[in-house]
């Protein structure tokens, strides 16, 4: 098999299972030579194809099984002779014995073609090694698994060890070593937060240890805690790579980190916040190209997709998105600005921050201590021939009577705000002094929405629904009602949820909602006429989610608790 591989090109099997062009591979090859990186990588890079396509190229072209690691555990005999530095500097991992016998063991690689790394695994552990092919990104999840927290652990003990109680204002000369065990303690802590999909981290100081939790999916779980000595390096090394003051120790201040997790940029926001036993830090990690995606990922269903794009069709009047932080709106709002982002309009935005760059579109950063306002800038963006303005959140009565007056005057105006329902919406409005004839004038459509968590496929667990549960969801208590429950499997790290999925209340304002408003009738008034016309509330829209077995029940009465 060795003879046969070294004989094998990688770029030459590529080309022959169609994946990548001859061309693409000599400019593969050029930047490989500068960079040092393996061609798959530098392939994937530069956009020409994905570790998924080369996995499955190679597992044709030599023969070798490509293989899922989410439930793969090293062999306890085998991770005690084996460190997670070789096994990441090789870019495998071992993940179990032949079924025939005990002197074969099942190595998943990056690149099977590898003699190096065979000969390494092979030689100690004194075992004939047996190839397979994974992703890189499936096997460092797999290393993370199995060694990170320990090589965490390691990495405070060796500081523990090396600086005995320096105090943290020492570090700022020397902590930028790249190998320093709080650098690498860092640097593992946002590595492993990303390949768990965490959209947060929390490093947060106790009476006597250091906690750090992860909200996946919406929920917080504690991912590992260090000896509350620790505390003062590794909030002095977040404040050094997040570009903060790191003598302040009294006052709240923010920062901003970039860093690369498999290929992929992440920007993280840093915030820092005085409590009694020292500063807690929270780490927002957002994907530079995660918030504007494809309309179809949303999570709509045909219907509220039909509505959705009608609503985007109108040439001027006030969208507006609402629900609770981390709802989901900023994606919404992203991925409809990018559906409107055409070579024949002038899209300007105003927010704070500006959470994703995207090509075309114009975007002013809020700078309150410069005077820039979100009031101010829309002055100012009324002035710049916009078609489309989206204001990133309306927070007041100033921004909200300069955005429908915009709406008015023939531009359509897309934003957010914190309201529970489509319909309490308008309300709000009109607590923030926009006069209810304005609001029927320019409001065309309102979004209301949530996010529930995804029930893991793997592990999900049916059951009959109780009579109050059909009750609640509207089920004929006569009839069988199939819900299913969260379990927990190693593919969904024991939580029993995996992803998260939009739950919407699409209320499109037709000319009977208009006169509504307009005569400033009741909120019930105004949602029984949605309904009326078809709109589907959060419950009703959750519901489905959950008698199609997508989420839980316990998922559903969480976001639609009021109704």
């Amino acid at each position: 098999m060795a003879e046969m591989f070294r004989r094998r090109r990688l770029g030459d099997m590529l080309v022959a299972e169609s994946v990548v062009t001859e061309e693409q591979v000599e400019k593969g090859l050029e930047v490989k030579k500068e960079s040092g990186k393996r061609l798959g990588e530098v392939l994937v890079e530069l956009g020409y194809t994905t570790e998924e396509k080369i996995c499955k190229a190679l597992e044709r072209q030599l023969g070798v099984e490509m293989v899922s690691l989410s439930n793969a555990r090293v062999p306890s005999d085998i991770a005690d002779k084996i460190s997670g530095a070789l096994l990441r500097k090789h870019m495998v991992i071992p993940f179990d014995y032949d079924e025939y016998s005990m002197d074969v063991l099942k190595l998943a690689m990056a690149d099977p073609m590898d003699m190096d790394a065979i000969d390494d695994i092979s030689m100690i552990t004194g075992l004939q090694v047996e190839p397979y092919i994974a992703t890189s990104r499936d096997i460092m999840l797999a290393i993370d698994r199995n060694y990170g927290n320990e090589e965490a652990q390691e990495a405070a003990d060796a500081y523990a060890k090396e600086r005995g109680d320096l105090m943290a204002e020492e570090l700022q000369e020397d902590d930028s070593v790249s190998d320093s065990p709080i650098v690498i303690l860092v640097k593992t802590m946002i590595e492993q937060a990303a390949r768990l999909r965490a959209s947060d981290i929390h490093v947060e100081a106790l009476e006597t240890r250091v906690r750090v939790r992860y909200r996946i999916d919406g929920s917080l779980y504690e991912q590992i805690s260090y000896d509350i000595s620790l505390m003062p390096a590794i909030i002095a090394r977040l404040k050094i790579i997040g570009g903060m003051d790191i003598s302040e120790k009294r006052k709240p201040q923010d920062g901003r980190i970039t860093q690369v997790v498999d290929r992929v940029e992440y920007d993280i926001r840093v915030s820092m916040l005085p409590t009694v036993y020292g500063e807690k830090c929270v780490m927002r990690l957002a994907m530079k190209q995660a918030l504007s995606r494809d309309k179809a990922q949303l999570g709509f269903d045909p219907d509220e997709m039909k509505v959705f794009d009608h609503i985007l069709q109108n040439p001027n009047g006030i969208i507006l998105v609402t629900g609770p932080t981390g709802s989901g709106k900023s994606t919404t709002l992203y991925t409809a600005l990018s559906e409107l982002n055409k070579e024949d309009v002038n899209i300007i935005t105003v927010e704070d921050p500006v959470e994703a760059n995207i090509d075309g579109i114009n975007q002013v950063h809020v700078n309150a201590k410069a005077g820039l306002t979100f009031a101010s800038a829309l002055r100012s963006i009324l002035r710049q021939d916009p078609d489309i303005i989206m204001i990133g959140e309306i927070r007041d009565g100033e921004t909200a009577a300069i955005a429908v007056q915009a709406a008015i005057t023939g531009h359509l105006v897309v934003s957010t705000l914190h309201t529970n329902s489509s319909a309490a919406t308008i309300s709000r409005l009109e607590d923030m002094g926009v006069e209810s004839y304005l609001v029927a004038d320019s409001v065309v459509g309102v979004i209301a929405q949530r996010l529930v968590k995804r029930l893991c496929p793997l592990c999900k667990k049916a059951r009959q629904a109780t009579e109050d549960e059909k009750n609640i969801m509207k089920v004929p208590l006569d009839e069988e009602c199939t819900i299913y429950d969260p379990v927990g499997c190693s593919e969904c790290n024991n939580i029993g949820y995996k992803g998260r999925i939009g739950v919407y209340e699409i209320m499109e304002v037709n000319k009977e909602m208009k006169g509504i408003i307009a005569r400033n009738e009741s909120t019930e008034a105004l949602k029984e006429a949605a309904l009326r016309n078809g709109m589907n509330t959060l419950r009703m829209a959750a519901t489905k989610h959950v008698l199609n077995g997508i989420t839980s029940y316990p998922e559903m009465v969480r976001i639609s608790f009021d109704e």
